[in-house]
């Protein structure tokens, strides 16, 4: 049988022979675009961290504690020297210090100030509305916080043959024009739902995500998800059957393109295991230094530059939303 890192390389492949040009609104940055696609992984056969290039394990670790523990301030983040959402809360404070009269900050002065100071990071560190929260804490009208992703957990302990078992991140009162103005998330929410169910006694998981990145993102995501249903797994005493990954607009960035290109020429190795040193009997008992991943083993990392796109636009949002919102 194939290798199961086929799946991705072929959709890189897809990517690059029949991606349509596109060009995004606010930034003028070029993608190559297709549309409704789907990988699917046997997590009994390891976990689909890509070996055609190594991935950034200690992001996808930290990252996905910092989701599953309900956090949205990259302190934690930038404490554990992981730096893949930086950019975001930069770009809130340069804006708002524009609006104020202030001068702007650079990114390497920034950080600096989240790691030193508790008290500016608390302010300016706070990503709203991104997924910890709304997995964890999701706003209510009534003013509650819904804890979705521990729903999930509950449901599926009372009735593993449960239909109902999703979260969703994507929250239309702080997205785009819907958003009331000064309200909108300043960053897009791609992977924007999932669905847990059980299948031959194993957790499964499908993730829907919306907007996907397919070199810098895509294999950060699957790694993500796929670790998220281990830890499921785990949580819920069973063994891990099925991360699906469905896609909807999946893309490449025109800068991307020569490092694909090298990625699908080179020959996948085997999957890496994960074996966790604790058990887990809830959500919150799950650390990082918990998770052990053992024969990782990939080629070189190729590096390409992240594209900070997508999400609020304020020349395209802002007037449709205070039409909307007088």
């Amino acid at each position: 049988m194939a290798h199961p890192e086929m799946q991705y390389l072929d959709l890189v492949r897809d990517t690059l022979d029949n991606g349509e040009e596109q060009v995004d609104a606010g930034t003028g940055v070029k993608t190559y675009s297709v549309f409704g696609r789907q990988i699917r992984f046997d997590l009994s056969e390891g976990l689909p961290l890509l070996t055609t290039k190594k991935i950034y394990w200690k992001g996808v670790l930290h990252e996905l504690y910092w989701f599953l523990s309900g956090q949205s301030n990259i302190k934690y983040l930038v404490d554990n020297n992981v730096h893949i959402w930086d950019d975001y809360p930069l770009r809130i404070y340069n804006e708002k210090a524009q609006i104020e009269g202030k001068p702007s900050m650079e990114k390497d002065a920034f950080i600096k100030k989240i790691a030193e100071d508790d008290a500016f990071a608390a302010a300016n560190g706070e990503l709203p509305h991104i997924y910890g929260e709304l997995w964890r804490r999701w706003p209510a009208t009534d003013g509650r916080t819904v804890d979705q992703l521990g729903w999930v957990v509950d449901e599926l302990r009372n009735d593993p043959d449960a239909h109902n078992t999703l979260v969703t991140a994507w929250n239309p009162q702080y997205l785009y024009a819907m958003a009331a103005p000064g309200e909108a998330a300043r960053f897009p929410i791609c992977h924007n739902m999932y669905q847990v169910n059980i299948k031959h006694g194993k957790v499964c998981l499908q993730l829907y995500q919306r907007s996907a990145d397919i070199f810098l993102g895509v294999p950060f995501n699957i790694a993500s998800y796929a670790l998220l249903t281990m830890v499921l797994a785990k949580v819920l005493g069973r063994e891990s059957g099925e991360f699906v990954h469905t896609f909807g607009d999946l893309h490449i960035y025109e800068n991307h393109r020569e490092q694909a290109k090298e990625q699908i020429a080179r020959e996948p190795r085997a999957f890496p295991k994960v074996s966790f040193t604790r058990d887990l009997d809830s959500l919150d008992a799950f650390r990082p230094e918990y998770v052990s991943l053992e024969g990782y083993d990939p080629h070189p990392v190729l590096k390409a530059e992240m594209a900070v796109v997508g999400g609020y636009n304020e020349k395209i949002h802002q007037k449709k939303a205070d039409a909307t919102n007088p």
